[in-house]
C-alpha cells in the first residue's frame, strides 16, 4: 500500500493549499470532496499564510542589503572614537592636558588605554559618555581636541546610531514574521491533514488505484514503499524500476 506524505516545506504547502483550493472552485460544493467548512478556511488562511513568508522575505533582504552599509558606518564611528581617545592620551603625555581630563570621558584617571568598542553595547556606552564629556569640558572652557574633533566624532556616531536602530527594527520585524511563520505552518499542517482526511474519506469506496488518483486531484501526495513500485511496474510494463520514488504525480 502506498502511503500518504504531508508536505514538509511551505512551497509544498502552499501548493496542496492552492490545489485542494482550485478543486474547491471548480465543483460544486455538493459534490466536492472536502468540507464547506475547509474552504472557507482555506480562503481565509492561504492569502495570510503567503502574505507573511513574503513579508518575513522582504525584511530578511531589507537586513541583509543595509548589513554592509551598517557595518562599515560602525567601523568608522569606532575607528574615530579611538582616534579621539589616542590624541588625548597623547596630549596628556606631552604635557597639555591634565591626567583629570579622563574624568570628562568616564575614564580612569591613570589609564591610558583605550576603552574597548568591539560590542555594539560598548560603542553606544562609550560613544555617548565620550561625546557628553567632551561638550561638557568645553562649556566649561576647554581647549578643544582636535584630529579629530568631537563635532567629527559625533557625526558618525550619530550616524552609527542612526543605523543601529534601523538594524534592530528590521531585525525585529524579520524574527517576529518567523515566529509567525512557525505558528502558521503548524496551522497549515493541521488544515491539510483534515482536508486530506476528509477527501480519502469520500472516495473510500473506491477501488484502491481509483482512489488515489481521485485524492492526487486534491493535492494528496502518495509514495510507494520499497518492493511495492517494483511490483506494480513489473504487472503494467514489465520492467523493474529502483527502490522508493514517487510513481504517480500530483495534479496542480
Amino acid at each position: 500500500m502506498p502511503y500518504r506524505r504531508l508536505p514538509n516545506t511551505d512551497a509544498a504547502r502552499i501548493k496542496a493549499m492552492k490545489t485542494a483550493l482550485s478543486k474547491g472552485r471548480e465543483i460544486p460544493p455538493q459534490k466536492l470532496a472536502y468540507s464547506a467548512r475547509n474552504i472557507v478556511k482555506l480562503q481565509q488562511f492561504l492569502p495570510r499564510f503567503e502574505h507573511n513568508i513574503h513579508l518575513q522575505r522582504q525584511a530578511q533582504t531589507s537586513q541583509s542589503k543595509k548589513s554592509k552599509n551598517y557595518y562599515e558606518i560602525q567601523y568608522k564611528a569606532k575607528l574615530y572614537l579611538t582616534h579621539f581617545v589616542r590624541v588625548m592620551n597623547m596630549a596628556v603625555i606631552r604635557g597639555e592636558l591634565p591626567e583629570s581630563i579622563r574624568q570628562f570621558y568616564g575614564l580612569e584617571v591613570d589609564d591610558s588605554n583605550v576603552p574597548s568598542f568591539n560590542s555594539e553595547r560598548d560603542l553606544i556606552r562609550w560613544g555617548h559618555s565620550i561625546i557628553e564629556g567632551e561638550e561638557k569640558r568645553l562649556m566649561r572652557g576647554g581647549t578643544p581636541i582636535t584630529n579629530p574633533s568631537i563635532a567629527v566624532v559625533k557625526v558618525w556616531f550619530e550616524k552609527f546610531l542612526e543605523n543601529h536602530n534601523f538594524h534592530k527594527t528590521i531585525a525585529k520585524k524579520a524574527s517576529d514574521y518567523s515566529e509567525r511563520r512557525g505558528d502558521m505552518r503548524v496551522e497549515a499542517d493541521e488544515l491539510i491533514l483534515d482536508i486530506w482526511n476528509e477527501v480519502e474519506s469520500h472516495f473510500k469506496d473506491l477501488p484502491e488505484e481509483k482512489r488515489r488518483r481521485e485524492c492526487e486531484k486534491y493535492g494528496l501526495v502518495y509514495f510507494f514503499r520499497k518492493g511495492e513500485l517494483e511490483k506494480i511496474k513489473k504487472n503494467m510494463e514489465g520492467t523493474e524500476t529502483g527502490t522508493d520514488i514517487r510513481f504517480t504525480k500530483t495534479t496542480c
